[in-house]
């Protein structure tokens, strides 16, 4: 107990902040805008949704393995801080979503507006994520593994979720109509770009 208390004393207060408020950002936008649209992200999640319709494995057991297996690579680049900053934004995302669900939807007409929705729900996703990143932290496991190979192939980290997401959003094409899949793309495209800016915010050197 001694360790772990001197251990919280090390993170520093302002990213633990900013991961609450990343997390609760997502929570709120993925309840309020995703869950009434059905336009949704790449992915992990759309991988469990792939798995599930294919080989009938339940989400809540490959949800929990991806997640379980991306956080993993993440402690391995980003260390013990990481996993906290990662649980904070985690914990904060659920309690959100939590408290949203107890509540009629703010926006019910969304469900009839797919192109409206892929564009408010990526700035939820991107704002969301991307302050949860620049805490240093993951509020899911995609997110984590998108961290990850940013940081081993010294790529951009839109990129990296832009692959990912591209692969799953493909794959679900063998069970999702396209035209379903075309407003998915939209949002994932934008919330990747809009991650990436967020998260190089500040870190220009400025010219002397």
């Amino acid at each position: 107990m001694k360790y772990v208390l001197k251990f919280i004393k090390t993170l520093n207060i302002k990213n633990v902040l900013l991961s609450a408020l990343g997390g609760a950002i997502l929570g709120f936008g993925l309840r309020e805008v995703h869950s009434i649209s059905g336009v949704t992200e790449g992915g992990g999640l759309g991988l469990t949704l792939i798995l599930d319709y294919w080989f009938h494995i339940s989400p809540a057991v490959s949800g929990f393995i991806i997640s379980s297996v991306c956080y993993l690579i993440g402690l391995k680049t980003f260390g013990f801080a990481f996993i906290a900053y990662s649980m904070v934004s985690a914990g904060s995302f659920s309690l959100a979503y939590g408290i949203a669900e107890q509540f009629e939807p703010l926006w019910p007409e969304l469900a009839n507006m797919p192109l409206v929705s892929a564009i408010i729900g990526a700035v939820f996703v991107g704002v969301g994520v991307g302050v949860c990143v620049r805490a240093g932290g993951a509020p899911t496991g995609d997110d984590a593994l998108a961290m990850s190979l940013s940081r081993v192939f010294n790529a951009k980290i839109e990129w990296m979720y832009m692959i990912s997401d591209l692969t799953v959003l493909g794959l679900s094409l063998t069970y999702i109509p396209f035209k379903r899949i075309i407003f998915s793309l939209l949002t994932v495209i934008l919330s990747g770009q809009i991650i990436g800016v967020i998260q190089r915010m500040g870190t220009k050197k400025k010219s002397v």
